[in-house]
C-alpha cells in the first residue's frame, strides 16, 4: 500500500470542505441554474403560442374580359430627318458670319464668308498666265504656217531639181518640229485654263452657301477665326432640314427585335413634356447589332410628326412599341400566376422536426409535393380558388401578356371568378 495514495473520500471532503469556505461560487452556480430555467420556461412559452391558431386570410383579384395590348419599350433619341454639316473646302480667315443658332436659312443663302485677298491676286496670276499660254499658241501657229510654206517651196524646187534632197528634209523637220511646237503650246494653253478654274471656283467658295433649307443648329466659327482645310474638311455649321419631320432611334434588346416590324405604331414620351406622350411608326429595323457591355440590341428607326415644333433633336425618348393586340379575351392578373399557397401548420410541424423545427421554421415556406402539383412548372401553370375552405389549383394555359394581365388561352375559367393573389395570415 501507497502511504501518498488518497482515497476518494478524502478528495469527496476536500470538495465540500472548499464549497463551505466559497460562499461566493454557491451563489454564481445559484444564479446559473436560475438563468437555465428562465430560458426554459421563456422557450416552453414561444411554442405554445407559435402553435396557437391562426386566422388565413386572401386576396383575390377577379378574372376579367377586354383588350390586351402587348408592347416593347425601348429608349432612344430624337434625330432630324436629314442632318447636314456645312464645311469649307479652302483654308483663310473667317470675314463675316450672317447666320447664327436657330435661324432659318434657305438653300442656296450665305452662311459665311472667308478673306479672299489671297484668292484674288492668285487668280489674277493664273489670268496672266492664261494669258501668255495664248500667245505662245499664236507664234506655235505662226511658226508652223511658216514651216509649211518652206516646204512645199522646197519640195517643188527640188521637183525641178534646183534644190537638193537634203535641204528638203531640213524643211520637212522645221515643218515638224514647228507642229510640236504647237501642241505643247496648245497643252499649255489647256493647264492654264485649268488652274484658271479651279481658282476661280476656290474664289466662289470663299463664300459657304446653305446646300439645304432649315434650321442651323451649331455655329462653330467666328469673324478672324482661322480655318484649315490642308488635311480635314473643318465643320463650320449644322444644319437640320426639316424639323416637322423627325426620326427616334432606338436600341431594341435581342430578346424582343422578333415581336418588332416595320409598319408597327409606338407612343413614345420625354423628359421636357412628363405626362404627354406622342405618336411615332416603325420604319425601319436594322440587322446590324450594337453591343455594349455585352448586351446586344438592334438599331430600330421611328417616323415622327413634329408639325408642333416642340420636339428637338438630341431629346432622350422611351418608346413603347406596340407589337400585339387582342380584343375581348378573358385576362387573369399575373399575381394570381404568381402565387403559391403557404404550408399548413400540421404539415409544417411534421416536416420541421419537433421543437427545434416549430421554433425555428419561416412562416412562408413552399408546400408540400401534393401542394406543390399546383404550383407553375414543367407540368403546366396553375392559379388558386378558393374550394372546401382552402385553396383549390386550376390548371391554365396562358398567352399574351403586357405585365400586369395575361391572355388566358385554356382553363375552366370564367370573368368574374375571383382568384387567390396573396395571403395575409393573423393571430387570432
Amino acid at each position: 500500500m501507497i502511504p501518498n495514495e488518497k482515497r476518494p473520500s478524502d478528495e469527496l471532503t476536500q470538495i465540500l470542505q472548499a464549497g463551505q469556505r466559497s460562499p461566493r461560487r454557491k451563489r454564481v452556480l445559484y444564479i446559473l441554474g436560475a438563468l437555465f430555467l428562465t430560458g426554459v420556461l421563456v422557450a416552453i412559452a414561444m411554442l405554445t403560442s407559435s402553435n396557437g391558431e391562426k386566422a388565413v386570410t386572401y386576396e383575390t383579384a377577379e378574372v376579367k374580359r377586354g383588350n390586351l395590348t402587348v408592347t416593347v419599350t425601348a429608349t432612344g433619341e430624337l434625330k432630324p430627318l436629314n442632318q447636314v454639316d456645312v464645311g469649307t473646302e479652302i483654308s483663310g480667315t473667317v470675314q463675316s458670319v450672317a447666320v447664327d443658332f436657330n435661324d432659318k436659312v434657305k438653300a442656296g443663302q450665305v452662311l459665311a464668308r472667308l478673306d479672299t485677298e489671297l484668292l484674288e491676286a492668285k487668280l489674277k496670276q493664273t489670268r496672266a498666265a492664261v494669258d501668255l499660254a495664248r500667245a505662245r499658241v499664236k507664234e506655235a501657229q505662226a511658226t508652223l504656217l511658216e514651216s509649211r510654206n518652206k516646204v512645199e517651196r522646197v519640195r517643188d524646187l527640188n521637183a525641178r531639181g534646183v534644190a537638193s534632197k537634203e535641204n528638203l528634209d531640213a524643211a520637212e523637220a522645221a515643218y515638224t518640229r514647228a507642229e510640236a511646237s504647237l501642241a505643247t503650246a496648245e497643252a499649255q494653253m489647256r493647264q492654264a485654263r485649268a488652274q484658271l478654274e479651279s481658282d476661280e471656283t476656290n474664289l466662289k467658295k470663299a463664300v459657304i452657301l446653305s446646300p439645304v433649307s432649315g434650321i442651323v443648329l451649331k455655329r462653330q466659327i467666328e469673324p478672324g477665326q482661322t480655318v484649315a482645310a490642308s488635311l480635314q474638311t473643318p465643320v463650320l455649321f449644322t444644319l437640320a432640314e426639316n424639323l416637322n419631320q423627325m426620326e427616334l432611334h432606338v436600341a431594341v434588346d435581342e430578346a424582343d427585335v422578333g415581336h418588332v416590324l416595320e409598319g408597327q405604331r409606338a407612343l413614345f414620351t420625354v423628359d421636357a413634356y412628363p405626362g404627354e406622350t406622342f405618336p411615332a411608326i416603325i420604319t425601319q429595323v436594322r440587322f446590324s447589332p450594337e453591343t455594349v457591355e455585352g448586351v446586344v440590341t438592334y438599331g430600330t428607326v421611328l417616323a415622327v410628326d413634329n408639325a408642333e415644333g416642340i420636339l428637338r433633336p438630341g431629346m432622350t425618348a422611351t418608346a413603347d412599341i406596340v407589337v400585339k393586340e387582342l380584343a375581348d379575351i378573358i385576362l387573369i392578373p399575373n399575381a394570381a400566376l404568381r402565387f403559391t399557397p403557404p404550408r399548413d401548420e400540421s404539415q409544417a410541424r411534421q416536416r420541421g422536426g419537433g421543437l427545434l423545427g416549430s421554433l425555428f421554421r419561416g412562416p412562408w415556406r413552399r408546400a408540400d409535393r401534393d401542394r406543390r402539383q399546383g404550383g407553375n412548372g414543367k407540368d403546366g401553370q396553375f392559379v388558386w380558388i378558393m374550394g372546401d375552405a382552402k385553396p383549390r389549383p386550376v390548371r391554365v394555359t396562358t398567352g399574351a401578356t403586357d405585365g400586369q394581365m395575361t391572355e388566358l388561352v385554356s382553363g375552366e375559367l370564367e370573368p368574374g371568378i375571383p382568384l387567390i393573389v396573396d395571403v395575409v395570415q393573423n393571430r387570432k
